[in-house]
């Protein structure tokens, strides 16, 4: 017989599920920057295995020595990609100091009355709009500062959180037979087939989404190159290289790309004549670079989202934008890893659920 006495024991006991699990969700935001970082070590502790074996197995590598040399090789590798890029910032300074910024503003407002008397459109005065709007004003030395103060926070952060995710992958690199060891010990014995069954199938998914994204940003930097060769752009490789590293942030990546390669074009035609030249140019550039990325969303993409990690393209959408939501871009990058390996391990230790059978069919 249901009692009120059982009632409200089962309403209390839902009450304290509920804050419990809130509490944990909270407690997971307020430190989801570590989250990330945990993440992103992992991701690159599967990049670095077939390097840590090699050194391990074949030169006879400690796994301390393995662990460090491959520390080093990652930092070299991003020491080299900054480097990549101060030929092209310098080349970038040598046209700027070049600019006739008067020169300039007479063959904007040319081109500026040459659209309005095409499209017969009434002249808008920009000076005296913003004057009007008072929005010059708005920007004084206060705001001057804070943007200073912001790049510096910017920088600090991105500086700690390289620190904290080199040091974290060493030890991931270094230990990771020590943490699968524990992991074993940790869960009942019956589930240890299932810890090496999922880590072995998360390696081979991964290994997989990795190679296929590698093979995306082949085909998107040689399209780039092309792009930009034809229409005559003198940094035309650097240029590609780095607007096809910012297709791996999805669906915004390849927008900061394009206003990039846009921004640049503009930058090193200074000098020409901006309403024959740098005008036509830069705007030929913007519909190369939109055409490069209709074939990546049409073939590219579908072919890593559903082929190499065996998940539909809607699902990636949506798990894409909510990791964007809740972590930023980092979490935009990492979400279809990590979606992927909680896919793998969801299958493995609830296969009868009927929501994880609907979203691992296919794995």
């Amino acid at each position: 017989m249901v009692t009120s006495k059982i009632i409200s024991n089962g309403i209390l006991r839902a009450l304290a599920t509920i804050l419990v699990i809130a509490a944990i969700l909270y407690f997971l935001y307020e430190i989801q920057t570590v989250i990330v970082y945990l993440c992103i070590s992992l991701i690159l502790c599967l990049i670095a295995n077939p390097l840590v074996q090699f050194l391990k197995n074949k030169l006879k590598f400690s796994n301390s020595l393995a662990a460090t040399t491959t520390i080093i090789i990652f930092i070299l590798l991003m020491v080299g990609f900054i480097l990549l890029f101060v030929p092209l910032i310098i080349s970038q300074a040598n046209n700027l100091s070049l600019l006739d910024t008067d020169h300039l503003q007479q063959q904007f407002f040319a081109t500026e009355r040459s659209i309005e008397s095409y499209f017969n459109i009434q002249h808008v005065d920009l000076n005296k709009v913003l004057k009007e709007s008072k929005i010059t004003t708005a920007f004084g030395f206060g705001y001057f500062t804070s943007f200073i103060n912001s790049i510096m926070g910017f920088m600090a952060d991105m500086g700690m959180g390289l620190v904290s995710v080199f040091f974290i992958t060493f030890f991931f690199i270094k230990d990771q037979e020590d943490f699968k060891a524990g992991a074993k010990r940790i869960l009942p014995d019956s589930n240890e087939d299932k810890i090496l069954n999922s880590i072995t199938k998360i390696n081979h998914l991964l290994t997989r989404y990795f190679i296929g994204l590698l093979l995306q940003l082949t085909v998107v930097f040689i399209l780039y190159l092309i792009v930009l060769m034809v229409f005559g752009n003198k940094n035309a490789l650097v240029i590609a290289f780095l607007c096809a590293i910012l297709n791996i942030i999805p669906y915004i990546g390849p927008i900061i790309g394009t206003i990039l390669a846009a921004i640049l074009t503009m930058i090193s035609l200074i000098g020409s004549d901006f309403q024959s030249e740098i005008l036509p140019t830069t705007i030929y550039v913007v519909i190369g670079f939109l055409l490069v990325q209709a074939i990546d969303n049409n073939i590219s993409q579908p072919i890593i989202s559903s082929k190499s990690v065996n998940s539909h393209p809607l699902e990636i959408f949506l798990v894409t934008l909510i990791s964007g939501i809740t972590f930023g871009i980092v979490g935009m990058v990492i979400a279809i890893p990590v979606f992927t390996m909680l896919k793998v391990i969801l299958k493995e230790f609830f296969p009868d659920n009927k929501i994880v059978s609907v979203l691992t069919e296919k794995i």
